[in-house]
């Protein structure tokens, strides 16, 4: 599928193509680490998410590289956000620029953090296990609730172009699928038919845990991932001329 940068007409299309172009998701992802490494940013666990204070510089970094929400205060010299579960988990243990600190306020080592996040989503390692392994990709991963999806995935900023995946996590054993999604054909039809209507496929990422448990972070790298893409049949299309 080729990327469907937006923009009104041809030249804003080509425009926002250029500026993806310019500067790469891999490269604002290192510059956000970077900055994160040097200012020894920490965050904050706060019910399901992770909040993290942020100066002016690293605000744009935020933005541009998509994690979190910004969340509005009165302060006027720092910019909070709120991290996803593994948005969070993402920053502080594969790029290992941001420290969390828990209730007491001492940082949280991974092992620690990792059962936080476990106590808060049954099935995280293999959701983290999914999102990281499209992040790897240098793909820009957001929440795909509105979808009927886990998440939606871009080649770039939101902002210059259209998510191209619907995106589930599915896996075996005691999962049981992770979010007991695709068990029947009719969830298979309404997926695809609704992804189908805004330009998107489905993407399935099928997580073996390969007989590992996940009492630890050290699993993952002991997991593998699947990827099948699934678009739904069309007559019209396949048809004899």
């Amino acid at each position: 599928m080729a990327p469907r940068w937006k923009g009104k007409d041809t030249k804003a299309k080509k425009d926002s193509e250029d500026e993806a172009h310019k500067e790469p998701m891999s490269k604002i992802i290192y510059l956000l680490q970077s900055s994160l490494v040097q200012s020894d940013a920490a965050g904050f666990l706060s019910g399901n998410s992770v909040r993290v204070a942020v100066e002016a510089e690293q605000t744009d970094l935020f933005v541009k590289a998509c994690f979190g929400q910004p969340v509005s205060t009165v302060e006027k010299d720092k910019q909070w956000f709120q991290l996803g579960l593994e948005e969070a988990f993402y920053l502080c243990n594969s790029l290992k620029c941001l420290k969390i600190n828990g209730s007491n306020n001492s940082p949280q080592d991974d092992q620690e953090l990792w059962h936080f996040m476990r106590s808060k989503k049954k099935a995280f390692s293999c959701f983290y296990k999914g999102y990281s392994h499209l992040r790897l990709k240098n793909w820009v991963v957001r929440p795909g609730a509105q979808y009927g999806v886990d998440f939606v995935v871009y080649r770039h900023h939101p902002a210059l172009v259209h998510s191209e995946y619907g995106v589930l996590v599915l896996s075996g054993g005691d999962d049981n699928d992770c979010n007991g999604r695709l068990r029947e054909w009719s969830d298979f039809h309404c997926t695809t038919r609704l992804l189908g209507s805004v330009a998107k496929s489905l993407l399935v990422l099928y997580i073996s845990k390969n007989g590992v448990g996940d009492d630890s972070p050290s699993c993952l790298a002991k997991y593998t991932v699947e990827e099948r893409t699934i678009t739904r049949w069309s007559p019209q299309q396949c048809r004899e001329g």
